[in-house]
C-alpha cells in the first residue's frame, strides 16, 4: 500500500516554467520560481479600486470590495491556461516547488494538469470533470509505474489523492481562490487587529502587479494566517499569485511560510472542448 500510495501521488492536486502550448507531447521549458516583491516595498498611494471611501471601516474592507466587485468578472471567463507553481506546508513539513501546466474550464469545472516538475512526477497527468467519471480524478503516472498501473481512478479527497496536499483539485484555479478569501476576509471582519497596505508596481515574472498585504500582528485562534499577500494583475484585474505565512516559532523569527501558488502565462478563453478533458486525447499520454 505504500507503495501505491507513493506511485498514486500524481493526482495530488492544487496546485505550481513556460509551456509549450501547441501540444502536450511537446518539450516542456521550466522557469525558477516567480520573483517577489522587494523585502521592504515602499508602500504607494492605492489605486482607486482599493482607496478607502470611509476612514472608520475595517481595513479589509477596500481589498473585499475589489474581490466582490472582480468576482463576476472572473465567473465570466469561459476557461484559460496556465502554469501554477506551488509550494506548500503539509503536516508541518514544506514541500519542494512544483510546476503543473493547467488547463480548467469553469462550465462544467474542468481540470487537466500536466506535472513539469519535480523530475520525479514529470510527464504525470491528471483530469478531472465535475459530475463525469464517477466525479473521480483520473491520472497516470510515468515509466515503470506506468506500466504498473495504467491509468486510475481516485476519489479527489480520498488518502492517496490528498497525500501531501492541502486542497483536493476541486478547489484549484483562481476563481475558487478569489472565493476563498472573500470567505477568509469576511470572517476576520469579525475582529480588529488587522493591518492591511497596497503595493503598486510589483512584479510576478514581469507581469505589472498590485500587492495587498494583510497582516495579523498577533497570533490568535481566529486568524489562519500570521501575513498573506495577494498579487492582483494590473492589466486583468485577476490574483496570479497568493502567498501566507504563520508566525514565527521563536521571538524574533522569521515567518514560515504556509503556502503559495502563483499562476504563470495565463491565457483567457482558449475556447477548450471535451476533447481537452478527455484522457482519450491523441495529445495526452494515457495509457
Amino acid at each position: 500500500m505504500k507503495l501505491w500510495e507513493r506511485i498514486l501521488g500524481v493526482a495530488g492536486c492544487l496546485v505550481v516554467c513556460l509551456w509549450l502550448t501547441e501540444g502536450i507531447g511537446a518539450e516542456p521549458v521550466q522557469a525558477d520560481p516567480p520573483q517577489r516583491i522587494a523585502e521592504r516595498p515602499t508602500p504607494q498611494r492605492p489605486q482607486s479600486l482599493f482607496s478607502t471611501a470611509n476612514p472608520n471601516e475595517h481595513p479589509l474592507m477596500p481589498a473585499l470590495r475589489w474581490a466582490h466587485q472582480g468576482l463576476p468578472q472572473i465567473e465570466k471567463i469561459k476557461d484559460y491556461s496556465a502554469t501554477m507553481v506551488k509550494r506548500e506546508r503539509v503536516g508541518g513539513k514544506l514541500g519542494e516547488y512544483e510546476h503543473v501546466f493547467l488547463k480548467i474550464r469553469h462550465e462544467p469545472f474542468s481540470v487537466y494538469m500536466y506535472f513539469l516538475g519535480p523530475e520525479d512526477r514529470r510527464g504525470q497527468e491528471v483530469i478531472y470533470v465535475h459530475n463525469r467519471n464517477d466525479n473521480m480524478i483520473v491520472a497516470h503516472g510515468t515509466g515503470v509505474q506506468r506500466t504498473m498501473f495504467g491509468t486510475v481512478s481516485l476519489k479527489p479527497t480520498g488518502p492517496v489523492a490528498m497525500k501531501g496536499q492541502r486542497y483536493p483539485i476541486t478547489e484549484i484555479g483562481v476563481l475558487n481562490l478569489v472565493r476563498r478569501l472573500i470567505e477568509v476576509g469576511e470572517k476576520d471582519l469579525q475582529y480588529g487587529e488587522c493591518e492591511v497596505k497596497f503595493f503598486e508596481g510589483a512584479k510576478i515574472n514581469d507581469r505589472s502587479c498590485t500587492c495587498i498585504q494583510v497582516v495579523h500582528p498577533v497570533p490568535r485562534r481566529n486568524f489562519l494566517f500570521h501575513v498573506a499577500r495577494i498579487f492582483v494583475d494590473d492589466e486583468l484585474n485577476i490574483p496570479i499569485r497568493y502567498e501566507s505565512y504563520d508566525w514565527p516559532k521563536q521571538p524574533g523569527g522569521e515567518p514560515e511560510l504556509i503556502e503559495e501558488y502563483t499562476y504563470l502565462n495565463l491565457k483567457l478563453n482558449n475556447g477548450f472542448t471535451d476533447l481537452d478533458f478527455d484522457p482519450k486525447n491523441p495529445n495526452y499520454n494515457f495509457p
